[in-house]
């Protein structure tokens, strides 16, 4: 997978437009000159906890002995499942239940899981375990998609204010439909891998 492939692919499973409607609601209790810089520790702490998987990931994934076409295999259908909550969302929190009291979220449900998600995690080791050479490059990829969602995310009122709800669910089924397809030809890839020694 190229640089722009896995770019692509990591800032879909991010899913910030998706959080938009998210970040408003924890942050409504916040004072409004205040919610750029809670925004913006929130994302510094869910790109700090993405990094740390991405060094520290491939080499768990190591001590498990898996085999590449495995992995393949494995991330084609997080990536499916992830991309089918994105064509047929449910309501992600119930923000009553996450913070009882008024006040300004902080790491927990921002930071993670809304930005650095279970999901994002695993893609993001997937990645770097079928390649472990171009590390690097998966790093960039993961930064420049976390740059994108993070200026969506500091604009987030006015994205709502422009798409609408109903506007931003519309994109966030269109990305899951790109991501189905992606996940389709991970799927494809890893079978090839696998069966090339029989053939």
């Amino acid at each position: 997978m190229d640089l722009v492939a896995a770019f692509l692919t990591i800032l879909f499973v991010m899913d910030p437009l998706g959080n938009v409607p998210v970040f408003l609601s924890e942050l409504k209790d916040v004072p409004e000159a205040r919610r750029p810089r809670v925004i913006m520790r929130e994302l510094l702490f869910a790109l700090v906890i993405l990094f740390l998987f991405l060094v520290a990931g491939a080499w768990f994934l190591d001590l498990l002995k898996l085999k590449q076409e495995s992995i393949s295999i494995a991330g084609a259908i997080i990536l499916f499942l992830i991309a089918l909550r994105m064509i047929f969302p449910q309501p992600k929190f119930n923000t009553e239940e996450q913070n009882p009291e008024d006040g300004e979220p902080f790491l927990v449900p921002l930071a993670t899981p809304c930005v650095a998600g279970p999901s994002t995690m695993a893609v993001t080791m997937l990645f770097v375990h079928e390649d472990p050479s171009r590390t690097l490059e998966i790093g960039l990829a993961l930064f420049g998609a976390w740059l994108v969602s993070a200026v969506i995310l500091m604009s987030s009122p006015l994205m709502l204010r422009l798409l609408r709800r109903r506007g931003l669910m519309a994109t966030e089924r269109l990305m899951g439909m790109l991501l189905v397809i992606i996940a389709v030809q991970m799927f494809f890839d890893g079978i090839s891998g696998f069966l090339a020694p029989v053939v």
